[in-house]
């Protein structure tokens, strides 16, 4: 198939020519896909989108002859499933690529918060060894929350419990193996209530959306450690920058931020950030952000490139890919 792959990084060219080994024509376009871009598939049997690529219905209309929607994410929030259906578009993801990967990252930034690695390495640059403003607490013996227990939801509170947390979590279905581990699963009010660490691993739904919210906050702990490295839009960005400032949220580490489409992925140094909520969310100390890289491993980029191939061999082959997503019914 002759395969138009957007938002495209050097990492992508290479993994997924690697996995290719020609067996589809694959044209890398650095540009994201939205209605201005849609007319380079043009040509094309199929599109190859990242995350932040805009797959609404608008564009998919302009995206003439395409057959097949290759998401390079387990995620699909971002496309119009019911256009694509009635243009006759499959769409295909990644739904595991390595939830060691993400669970990794997030326990990366829950230990940097808590013990300040942050400031403290940029303190030691400047010459300055001072430990004041640095201390952290015992990870051992405190209550994290993990909400939603899929696979990297569950790689992470295995890790917590590890280091000697209690772990609550909260999903819509119990996952067995947490369960047996010792994870017990309560209401969203008593993780919400007890939780010292609260750490995101839900998809984003029209019901999960700004799952943290004004209301959300309220409810927890003053001193609230929040981890997100599932999609920006769980949290109500401007009700925990309200958090920080009122000492709520005692810390907050983000992977990934509800308006990251124009920031995330590209080297914006020399410029102006024009996002005010971002920028305003970069002043506080007890802040650490990373750019959406926490899927970003040998392993998991690997294994991203490999079946996003093979969903796009099955298709070409029968019409089907088992791993296609459904339109609800």
């Amino acid at each position: 198939m002759k395969v138009a792959v957007f938002s495209s990084k050097p990492y992508d060219e290479a993994s997924l020519a690697a996995a290719n080994g020609g067996r589809h024509e694959l044209t890398f376009l650095e540009a994201h896909l939205n209605a201005r871009t849609a007319p380079l598939a043009a040509g094309h049997d199929a599109v190859c989108a990242f995350v932040n690529d805009n797959l609404s219905a608008p564009v998919l209309e302009g995206l003439k002859g395409v057959k097949l929607l290759a998401l390079r994410s387990a995620g699909f929030n971002h496309v119009d499933l019911a256009a694509a259906e009635q243009l006759g578009m499959a769409v295909v993801r990644v739904p595991a690529y390595s939830p060691y990967a993400v669970a990794e990252h997030a326990v990366a930034l829950v230990l940097a918060l808590n013990r300040n690695i942050h400031r403290a390495h940029n303190r030691i640059r400047e010459g300055n060894f001072a430990l004041d403003g640095l201390m952290g607490f015992d990870l051992h013996g405190r209550t994290v929350g993990v909400i939603g227990t899929g696979k990297i939801g569950a790689v992470f509170a295995g890790i917590m419990r590890g280091f000697g947390c209690k772990v609550l979590a909260h999903d819509v279905t119990v996952n067995p193996e947490c369960e047996a581990a010792g994870v017990q699963y309560v209401k969203l009010a008593q993780l919400f209530a007890e939780s010292d660490v609260i750490s995101l691993h839900c998809p984003l739904t029209p019901m999960t959306r700004h799952l943290i919210d004004d209301a959300a906050l309220s409810r927890m702990k003053n001193g609230v450690m929040l981890i997100n490295t599932s999609r920006g839009a769980l949290i109500d960005t401007r009700a925990v920058i309200a958090g920080l400032k009122s000492g709520r949220v005692g810390y907050l580490g983000l992977d990934v931020y509800e308006e990251e489409a124009e920031l995330f992925f590209e080297d914006l140094s020399g410029q102006v950030l024009q996002d005010d909520i971002f920028a305003r969310l970069t002043t506080f100390p007890n802040v650490l952000i990373t750019g959406h890289q926490a899927f970003f491993t040998h392993e998991a980029v690997k294994n991203i490139a490999e079946t996003t191939i093979g969903n796009i061999t099955e298709f070409e082959a029968t019409g089907q890919c088992a791993n296609a997503v459904k339109l609800p019914r």
